[in-house]
């Protein structure tokens, strides 16, 4: 009975976080609707991300309005891979409470993580970002965004930082916003 109420919170998480990635890709997707030129732009990147993990190069040059798909994409496979490793830690015979505990935790987290992520992105979207990417770890918050020329303004640094500290528990010393600038 113990071990099904494991597997059932294990579940739970996972159908949490998979939502939360569902609802990240269905907006993004209904965005990609209205923007044609995106959609195909985020095609590109994908491919790309392929060609270049077949071929081993990890350090291309990746073009700035490519940049944020092959970012998602990059984060999603990541946690894919340790959810996948943490289910099989947890899932094993012979597991010990404690390996089980410290699985569901990262797995929670984790879950915590990619929902905060995508309220990040959306309500930067939302306050008129044309595009942008959140990565949350232990450490902090990264949030990448397009940058003009002459680089953020200080009210648009301050306006990332509220949504942030609004939607997750940093500190202003715990975000970083990195300015993506275009290629040209």
């Amino acid at each position: 009975m113990k071990n099904l109420k494991r597997y059932l919170v294990v579940a739970a998480i996972v159908l949490f976080a998979g939502g939360a990635v569902y609802l990240n890709w269905d907006y993004n997707r209904s965005m990609g609707e209205a923007d044609p030129a995106m959609v195909e732009a985020e095609d590109e990147a994908m491919a790309q991300a392929g060609v270049l993990e077949e071929e081993g190069e990890g350090t291309a040059v990746v073009p700035a309005s490519d940049y944020f798909a092959s970012a998602r994409l990059s984060r999603q496979q990541s946690r894919d891979e340790a959810l996948s490793l943490l289910e099989t830690a947890a899932s094993g015979d012979g597991v010990s409470q404690e390996v089980l505990d410290s699985a569901m935790d990262e797995i929670a987290c984790m879950a915590t993580w990619s929902m905060q992520e995508a309220q990040v992105e959306n309500l930067l979207l939302a306050k008129g970002f044309t595009e942008c990417v959140a990565f949350i770890s232990d450490e902090g918050i990264s949030v990448a965004v397009p940058a003009p020329v002459d680089g953020l303004t200080e009210p648009a640094v301050a306006q990332i930082t509220d949504v942030i500290t609004s939607e997750t528990d940093f500190e202003v010393s715990q975000i970083h916003v990195v300015e993506i600038k275009a290629e040209g």
